[in-house]
């Protein structure tokens, strides 16, 4: 086990600095400079020489500013002579680009991913792909990790005798039933259409909503049209209440306001992926913390300890803590 160093980039500080107080490991600074050209230098402020080196950044919104900060990062990592180079990336927003469904388009997510290793992760640490075969975009090894426990462990406090896990498309029921598994409760799934990167047209409800209390889980929200589209049909359908969980809350403009104003859906809750600005935060918005499933899988990649023992259905692991 080499010494632990983690650095942040600039997208969300204050999640690496939590996962750092469960690491029990200090987070090192980072300097970032931009010259008059605006291009960017970065510079690590401590020791990498034959550490294992952990960069914190998500792709959260600047996404191509972030992005680039995170390349850089890798990049005097390795120059640094670091042993082993681990991106950490709660939200690997070009999950979305993973496929040619059109001419001449690009396919996002593997060019971002050739970049990542041609910059000089050695391994990839995220949370809930938007596409499982973005996984196979990595020719390193990638540690997905899910907020699935996180989330359930929310609603576990609700009485859930009449509460129904639906996913707003067909892509994401094997998530909702895992999580319907986790609460004990039946799924139920949308079918949809997507028209555009902001609207959607759910054609058709599988499964049983009414007189339920409704809980719809996505694995981001960036617009909020699916949910409002399926809002439609749940209320057609005579779902009692309606919650909504994301791990990804993105939240792209007045996306909470207008989720929010809703007067079925009684919460909202995402988890901290990525940063969540002050002027989006509303009473019905919860935001769970992924930073002590983030620091343990961190803590088990440092150790060479299993990483998908993390998916069992087990208690929250302790607070880690790694020495050194």
């Amino acid at each position: 086990m080499n010494e632990i160093t983690v650095f942040s980039g600039s997208a969300h500080p204050e999640l690496a600095a939590e996962i750092c107080n469960y690491l029990g490991v200090p987070l090192q600074e980072t300097r970032l400079k931009r010259f008059s050209n605006d291009c960017l230098e970065v510079q690590l402020q401590a020791n990498c020489r034959e550490k294992d080196v952990f960069i914190v950044q998500t792709l959260s919104a600047p996404v191509q500013e972030n992005l680039v900060e995170l390349l850089l990062m890798l990049d005097a990592a390795r120059g640094a002579s670091a042993s082993r180079i681990t991106a950490v990336i709660p939200h690997f927003s070009y999950a979305r680009s993973d496929k040619k469904d059109s001419p001449r388009i690009s396919i996002g997510g593997r060019l971002v991913a050739d970049l990542l290793v041609t910059s000089g992760a050695n391994r990839v640490l995220t949370m809930t792909l938007h596409s499982p075969q973005v996984h196979g975009f990595f020719s390193v090894p990638v540690d997905q990790l899910h907020a699935l426990r996180e989330l359930a462990e929310h609603f576990q406090r609700y009485d859930l005798s009449r509460a129904v896990v639906v996913s707003p498309d067909l892509g994401n029921a094997k998530n909702a039933a895992a999580f319907a598994k986790r609460l004990g409760v039946p799924v139920a799934a949308g079918a949809k259409e997507r028209i555009s990167d902001t609207q959607v047209r759910i054609t058709a409800l599988i499964g049983e909503v009414r007189n339920r209390d409704v809980i719809v889980l996505d694995d981001e929200i960036a617009s909020g049209g699916s949910i409002i589209e399926l809002l439609q049909h749940l209320r057609a359908h005579g779902a009692r209440s309606v919650r909504i969980a994301t791990t990804h809350g993105i939240f792209a403009r007045d996306a909470v306001a207008r989720i929010a104003a809703e007067p079925d859906i009684l919460e909202l809750v995402c988890t901290n992926t990525v940063p969540i600005a002050p002027e989006k935060r509303h009473p019905k918005l919860t935001v769970l913390s992924v930073a002590p499933a983030l620091a343990e899988g961190m803590r088990r990649i440092n150790t060479g300890e299993s990483v998908s023992a993390l998916f069992a259905d087990t208690p929250s692991p302790p607070k880690a803590a790694i020495s050194g």
